[in-house]
């Protein structure tokens, strides 16, 4: 039961989405709520409350809220993260994304394959990042941690 069964997007003080971001952000969203590994660590000065856990993931005063609940809505973890050891890596993958998305409307696929290589390898290193951060706070696999920085993009993209 260590996963997210639920995640919100605080976006309340963000400029709408562009179609390809609001399309990124659901994608991520489902296929994070299918499958995910989220594990909340033992510490010796509290109880860790069991999952699964609901997420709230926001960007506030530059860095990145996790805000977790158990599904009864009892506080279970919060943790702040900052944003700079993202920024690069971020503003990278949206260079190569909007690389790809126009690729797809003119080159042939051969081009748009590679393309697509360097977008997973930047993204690769956005969820190292993220593992990285998230070090002695939570515990998450790779696939876990690709879709959560697929959401810290969409966050960081109005922020």
């Amino acid at each position: 039961m260590s996963r997210i069964s639920k995640i919100e997007l605080d976006d309340r003080n963000l400029p709408p989405p562009t179609p390809e971001i609001s399309q990124e952000r659901k994608v991520a969203i489902f296929d994070l709520i299918e499958e995910n590994s989220f594990v909340l660590p033992a510490r010796e000065d509290r109880v860790v409350p069991e999952g699964p856990y609901h997420l709230d993931l926001a960007i506030r005063d530059k860095r990145l809220v996790f805000d977790l609940a158990t599904e009864a809505g009892d506080k279970a973890a919060e943790f702040h993260l900052s944003l700079s050891p993202f920024r690069q890596v971020v503003k990278d993958y949206y260079q190569i994304c909007e690389s790809y998305f126009n690729a797809v409307k003119t080159l042939p696929p051969s081009q748009i394959e590679t393309i697509d290589m360097a977008r997973r390898g930047i993204h690769n290193e956005g969820s190292r990042v993220l593992q990285e951060r998230l070090d002695g706070k939570a515990e998450v696999d790779t696939d876990t941690a690709r879709r959560l920085f697929t959401l810290i993009c969409v966050l960081h993209f109005g922020a």
